[in-house]
């Protein structure tokens, strides 16, 4: 598998009447041909900046302050609104959150896929509506030719997320980023969609990234994970590492939040103290420390540097420095 998409030290700001909103603060991730990487956190982790900034969708006041991020090689995130239309929808494409505010209520669905595969392929009206149909067969939606006459409000929930997926797919994308794609739906559908994607993303090989709050939603997909706060990538490594060998106290915080169905022992779920941080007035030290029941003093006062497990597996944390340090002198000391 070669690298697709890098991201490397960027910084996204919002410049606002009321000051500098730091919304992403030096993040750094890659993304492998054909490798699912999921980004969680909670709501105002930059979770989806950092998705909307690979294909330009950030809007003023928010701008793109340094760093750099590269799709399949080359530089992208300079590229002139007309090259940036090619890539974005062909190369990359994107399932938004809330697939009815997505969808242009006075279009049918059969216009708006046409739309997709017209605008980025050399596809006649005919071969446009015969992919259109395919494509909204193999999202598993009944009766196609029906559902290519109506409109949007005229679907249920996860019929609508499913044109979604059937749109982003039109153009065989390299890259799919998923926002949210299952937050408006209820249990079941849930697990539809996300059964969906996978089967979808072993069939075109195509690489997927998942952002989302739930943990529980990229245990299954998901090869990496990067966890967020505050703008930051806290703590990133494989699924195991993060689920079984967390470094960080958010991941551990975000962990203790789950119900576990298999747990008999009718344990309290554990939510995290405090509110999200100001991200307008950022602490020095480390952001989660106002909300962290092992802070330190160092942790009000320094960034954490950060510490790696293992080869794939860090985490910006003063806990695990001090751990670290420990494990160090412990084997300085049998030598």
């Amino acid at each position: 598998m070669g690298l697709l998409l890098e991201i490397k030290n960027e910084y996204l700001s919002f410049f606002t009447p009321a000051g500098e909103v730091k919304a992403v603060n030096d993040v750094s991730l890659t993304v492998d041909d054909g490798e699912v990487l999921g980004i969680v956190g909670e709501s105002g982790s930059g979770k989806s900046v950092t998705a909307y900034s690979i294909i330009a969708l950030v809007q003023a006041p928010g701008r793109i302050v340094s760093g750099s991020i590269s799709f399949g090689g080359r530089e992208i995130h300079n590229l002139p609104e007309k090259e940036m239309r090619k890539l974005r929808g062909n190369e990359i494409s994107m399932i938004f959150q809330d697939p009815m505010t997505s969808l242009n209520p006075v279009y049918t669905i059969g216009n708006q896929i046409r739309e997709v595969i017209l605008l980025h392929t050399k596809k006649t009206k005919a071969e446009a509506n015969e992919l259109a149909l395919e494509l909204l067969r193999e999202v598993g939606i009944n009766e196609p030719h029906k559902r290519m006459k109506q409109y949007p409000h005229e679907l249920s929930g996860g019929m609508r997320q499913r044109v979604m997926i059937a749109i982003a797919l039109a153009c065989e994308p390299k890259l799919l980023i998923a926002d949210e794609p299952t937050t408006a739906l209820d249990v079941t559908i849930q697990a539809q969609i996300l059964e969906l994607m996978a089967k979808l993303q072993n069939k075109h090989r195509m690489s997927i990234i998942i952002i989302t709050h739930d943990l529980g939603v990229v245990a299954s997909m998901c090869k990496k994970i990067a966890v967020m706060y505050a703008g930051q990538v806290v703590e990133y490594g494989t699924a195991r590492d993060i689920f079984y060998n967390p470094m960080h106290e958010y991941t551990r915080g975000l962990l203790n939040s789950i119900p576990r169905l298999k747990d008999d022992t009718h344990k309290r779920l554990v939510p995290i103290p405090g509110v999200p941080v100001d991200m307008l007035n950022l602490p020095a030290g480390c952001p989660f420390a106002p909300r962290c029941e092992s802070c330190m003093k160092i942790c009000l006062k320094e960034a954490p540097p950060v510490i790696y497990g293992s080869q794939e597996h860090y985490a910006s944390c003063w806990l695990v420095n001090k751990q670290a340090q420990f494990n160090a002198k412990e084997a300085g000391s049998l030598v």
